[in-house]
């Protein structure tokens, strides 16, 4: 799970064996290059995230997002004629290996994208071998911290590693009808504590109340009767879990047979087609979900480049709409093609990393709700925190306003530190 960039930063992230290396579309080659020279030679990006384990539930189905956007790219002559070759690491979301997953990637191919909760764990790897890594922010600080320069967040741009509290979630639920809150995360992941804590400040600084803060969940976890009747006990009416899917909505079902009564629950994941149809969809409805990304429903030139590219080469229906993570895969491997462009025909890690460095202006192609200047943002959380919110209505989901909700660093926090 995340922290805070705002409560949206913290919440949109959560958060073994040897890990399993599959290749996208195309198999892994041989002697993979990490320094192309020609124009024919292939360029390697690896993409690590949790195929299995604990963060399988939300990550397991994101691949198709950065293989996609490879495809696109090689239909369309690659990258200054090299093509791109797609190679998945699975972390097994497991602490003592996603070193070998990074070392895997290190040796294997030019550039990495993370989509993994445990990559602040293994981030010297890359950092000491000169690697440029993209993806998304959620995992730790080291998105912002010296020496990791060769990071660059696609879906934030960086991380203030002191984790400010942001005004975002606690002026929109007071604004929705909530009072009392219950704000939950993991106990391992320090993104997810610390998540929860920024909520229940920001909530504080919106006027409203905390009664409940809960930091000690195990990873993964679906047992919250006990807490459900904690909840009903403090009275709360408005709930924000900083967890992965399964927990949240697991929490949301024991919230419901508790005969708690929420007038705003928001989620920071879960906004994707596979909810709708799931048993826990009757429990969610009238409840709200950030989307970090524009939504397909409310096209730009960015969905429409997604959405025909998903369709394409992810088989997806006219109908369907990308996960989270899908998303976040996307954005990843876009801004890595991003930074080979600019690096030339021949090149260099280094290259890349400085020309990303460099880049003033960048959003995904109008995806995101904000433009990023990566010359400045390291260190830093964006002017704004912003996100779409979509409601959970009977038969899908519905934005509530074509403008995505923002908030600011309230100035002088810090989450950094933190404990429950």
């Amino acid at each position: 799970m995340r922290v805070n960039r705002s409560t949206t930063k913290f919440l949109l992230g959560a958060v073994a064996v040897l890990p399993v290396v599959l290749a996208g579309c195309s198999s892994t080659p041989s002697t993979p290059s990490t320094t192309p020279k020609g124009s024919a030679t292939p360029i390697t990006l690896a993409y690590i995230t949790d195929l299995t384990g604990e963060g399988a539930s939300e990550n397991s189905s994101s691949p198709p997002g950065f293989v996609a956007r490879i495809d696109l790219q090689n239909s369309e002559g690659g990258v200054n004629g090299h093509k791109l070759v797609p190679l998945i690491i699975d972390d097994q979301t497991s602490p003592t290996e996603i070193a070998t997953a990074v070392q895997e990637a290190d040796s294997k191919a030019f550039g990495i994208v993370s989509q993994s909760p445990l990559l602040f764990l293994a981030a010297k790897y890359p950092q000491a071998a000169g690697v440029p890594v993209t993806g998304t922010y959620d995992d730790g600080p080291e998105w912002g911290e010296q020496p990791y320069t060769n990071m660059f967040a696609a879906d934030n741009g960086s991380v203030d590693p002191k984790y400010p509290v942001n005004t975002q979630i606690g002026d929109f639920l007071k604004a929705h009808g909530g009072t009392v809150l219950g704000s939950y995360g993991y106990s391992i992941s320090p993104s997810s504590s610390r998540a929860a804590i920024a909520t229940a400040q920001s909530f504080q600084d919106a006027g409203g109340k905390v009664g409940v803060l809960d930091t000690t969940v195990p990873f993964g976890g679906v047992a919250f009767t006990s807490d459900a009747l904690v909840a009903k006990q403090d009275n709360i009416n408005a709930m924000v879990p900083a967890m992965d899917d399964n927990s949240n909505y697991a929490l949301a079902e024991a919230l419901e047979q508790a005969g708690v009564k929420l007038k705003a629950t928001l989620f920071a994941t879960g906004y994707e087609p596979s909810v709708i149809n799931s048993p826990a969809w009757n429990d969610l409805q009238g409840d709200y979900f950030l989307s970090l990304f524009r939504p397909w429903s409310l096209p730009n030139a960015g969905t429409r480049q997604m959405q025909a590219a998903m369709e394409k080469y992810a088989h997806f229906t006219k109908n369907q709409f990308p996960t989270f993570g899908q998303n976040e895969a996307w954005a990843g491997a876009d801004l890595m093609i991003k930074g080979l462009e600019m690096a030339g025909s021949n090149p260099t890690r280094a290259a890349v990393i400085k020309d990303l460095r460099g880049l003033k202006s960048y959003n995904v192609n109008g995806l995101l709700p904000i433009t990023i200047n990566y010359s400045t943002i390291f260190g830093h959380d964006p002017a704004q925190t912003c996100a779409w919110v979509m409601k959970a209505d009977k038969t899908g989901f519905v934005a509530i306003s074509s403008q995505p909700t923002c908030g600011t660093d309230i100035p002088g926090t810090s989450t950094a530190n933190s404990s429950s």
